[in-house]
């Protein structure tokens, strides 16, 4: 908690602590450590491997971002090793089949199993030259997990000789998606639509900008395409700060199906919105670019520091409050709310592939009671004729549809406000009966895919 002051811990009863071991400072036999392999593309890959996919379940960008041999690295060098670890974590259902054949045990610790998956998947998904993918993956073993050099020699030289053959008989899209995933969707969208959404995962997404000015002309500037109105997408690769623009703040980074909620909302120049759960920040991008008033709300301060310096590279101005939404009351009621709310993220696993092994079913309870927590405290910031947007970017049902109904039954001064078709015109989406929105990631799998979200409209009754 905040502000509480820890006591030191008490020693616990018990045996007395082993003696210090005795190293050649001491007068001892040398102490044998496990040596960390040198900085590389493949080194870094297998730590952050290690972070994301380890007790501490931390988050890829982040374990990424923070590894302190990154700046190492030249920028080559970088992609690799990010490309590396998204491959393994977006298809470790087939990398673990491939190698199954040829093992007798489970690998152990973790790490030595990271090793081997990071060796297969540069030999049958990557294309690197097998001398190159055995030799390099034995290099990393020998740091720490010299004993397991020849099985790791074995296997990979055994899945070389077959994976061209044995690759395109797995069901990668099933084998790739946890089981109560892929139960999910299947319970919700039915079968070819659950598969047709695991196949777009395997693929790296390209990159989606909503830009400031001429689209066409934005597009030709960034080597992007034209994708729905202020929306170009761009393919793979590249640095974004390197890009034509980003410091004169000509666009931001923002999905295409994460640019609607904002889209439908629909304030006006002057119209006062208070965006909850702001952070990180696209949301707030676009209404303050709308020429909007907006009150940006989120819980956590250093997100709400990105949100700012995005407001100052693109020039707008937009009032920033770090504070718990549930608790937090503006001065009066708004005409307009946003709550792009917190959720299992299932929806952007394209983008974030640690998702599949981070997510269990227990957090939909967790996540669904702090969405109608959040629901309750936007309605009640909702001014009378105001309109409320809820998105999520989960594809689990449970966070959509259901937590609406919920709330216009608790509180029967709301109605539905429907989005109308033609507000979606040019896109492969039409609203459901009830008026909401569900993007999928396989709307538009031959462009590149979208986010999931689920979207719905309400209006406070004047």
């Amino acid at each position: 908690m905040r502000g509480r002051s820890e006591e030191p811990p008490r020693r616990r009863k018990g045996p007395p602590d082993p003696p210090p071991r005795r190293g050649p400072a001491h007068g001892g036999p040398p102490v044998l450590t496990a040596k960390r392999p040198p900085p590389s593309a493949r080194s870094l890959a297998l730590d952050v491997l290690d972070a994301v996919l380890g007790p501490e379940r931390r988050r890829l960008e982040e374990a990424f971002a923070d590894h302190p041999a990154l700046g190492d690295l030249a920028p080559r060098d970088r992609q690799l090793a990010r490309l590396l670890v998204v491959t393994v974590l977006r298809r470790m259902g087939e990398l673990d089949a491939l190698a199954a054949p040829f093992l007798r045990f489970v690998p152990e610790p973790p790490r030595l199993r990271h090793i081997l998956r990071l060796g297969i998947a540069q030999l049958a998904i990557l294309g690197t030259p097998p001398h190159a993918a055995v030799h390099t993956t034995v290099e990393l073993a020998r740091h720490g997990h010299a004993k397991a050099v020849p099985m790791i020699n074995a296997v990979l030289r055994r899945v070389a000789g077959h994976a061209a053959t044995r690759l395109p008989e797995l069901d990668g899209p099933r084998l790739d998606t946890p089981d109560w995933l892929w139960r999910s969707w299947v319970a919700a969208y039915g079968e070819p639509t659950a598969r047709a959404i695991a196949e777009v995962h395997l693929r790296e997404p390209p990159l989606d900008l909503v830009v400031r000015g001429d689209p066409e002309k934005a597009a030709a500037d960034l080597e992007a395409e034209p994708l729905w109105r202020d929306v170009v997408r761009r393919p793979v690769g590249g640095a974004i700060e390197e890009l034509p623009g980003f410091a004169e703040g000509r666009f931001w980074v923002q999905d295409v199906a994460a640019s609607l909620p904002a889209r439908l909302l629909g304030p006006r120049p002057g119209d006062r919105v208070i965006d909850l759960c702001a952070a990180p920040g696209g949301k707030t991008l676009q209404l303050a670019a709308a020429g909007a008033r907006v009150t940006a709300v989120d819980v956590s301060a250093p997100r709400l520091e990105r949100v700012r310096a995005n407001l100052a590279r693109l020039r707008l101005e937009a009032e920033l409050v770090d504070a718990d939404v549930t608790v937090w009351r503006p001065a009066a009621p708004a005409p307009f709310v946003l709550l792009d709310a917190p959720c299992t993220a299932t929806g952007t696993i394209r983008r974030h592939p640690d998702i599949l092994h981070h997510k269990r079913t227990a957090d939909l309870a967790r996540m669904t009671d702090l969405q109608d927590r959040l629901l309750d405290a936007a309605a009640a910031m909702l001014a009378p004729g105001g309109r409320l947007v809820y998105a999520v970017c989960s594809l689990q049902p449970e966070e959509g549809a259901p937590r609406i109904e919920a709330l216009l039954a608790r509180a029967p001064g709301l109605r539905r406000d429907p989005i109308r078709p033609e507000e979606l015109a040019g896109l492969p989406l039409v609203p459901d009966p009830s008026g909401a929105v569900r993007t999928l990631p396989c709307h538009w799998a031959e462009r590149g895919g979208m986010d999931g979200f689920y979207i719905a409209r309400l209006a406070r009754i004047s």
